[in-house]
């Protein structure tokens, strides 16, 4: 736990590299992007199967593709790295990272820390404040039947999460633990957790 999440190789036929994190367009392709082995950066991929805009989205289409002589490099908006093997390990989705004065935290390396204890049915980690200065904040869905019902009971599962966080480097920053019965979801997949709406609902907890 803390590494990520290994998805395998590049799909046949593509190239995938991983470059240095930015919000910013990248107009054009240059190798001084790409990252060293291990380097936690942006995914992006190159194929045949890549299309070079979106229809009638000018902006996202400037956001999400990099032009390389006539080919294009597509942003995929995950982060993750490459290993010694060659492998991809999934780290998150780039609008996800939490930016601490202290570096970058990345959900899906963090959360599986917390994950290991078993009264946790899932957690998001969330960022309150600007970029740069963000406070990292772990919010735990718990198991059914497992959300804390005293002051004691929740001071003694945060406890224990602490203490697995503390353990894991790149979990170590992190201090703030907060509880929240079911994670707003998006409407579509009824899966994917709206970590905005989490965010909000920390840092009025927190206020």
């Amino acid at each position: 736990a803390g590494k990520g999440t290994c998805v395998g190789g590049p799909f046949p036929g593509s190239t995938l590299r991983v470059i240095r994190i930015t919000d910013e367009v990248i107009p054009a392709w240059d190798e001084r992007l790409v990252l060293p082995r291990g380097g936690i950066g942006e995914l992006v991929v190159k194929g045949s199967v890549i299309t070079r805009e979106y229809f009638r989205r000018e902006r996202e289409t400037a956001l999400a593709k990099i032009k390389d002589g006539g080919a294009w490099w597509h942003r995929m908006g995950d982060v993750g790295y490459l290993d010694e093997q060659g492998r991809i390990w999934y780290c998150g989705r780039k609008a996800d990272r939490v930016q601490t004065a202290s570096g970058t935290l990345f959900t899906d390396p963090c959360e599986a820390i917390f994950n290991q204890h078993p009264h946790v049915c899932r957690s998001a980690l969330v960022g309150i404040g600007p970029a740069g200065h963000q406070r990292p904040v772990i919010v735990i869905e718990p198991q059914p039947g497992k959300v804390p019902a005293t002051t004691d009971e929740a001071t003694r599962f945060r406890d224990e999460l602490l203490q697995l966080g503390a353990a894991c480097p790149v979990t170590a920053g992190i201090s703030t633990v907060l509880f929240h019965r079911a994670f707003p979801v998006d409407v579509r997949h009824n899966v994917k957790i709206s970590r905005d709406k989490l965010a909000v609902w920390a840092a009025a907890q927190l206020s």
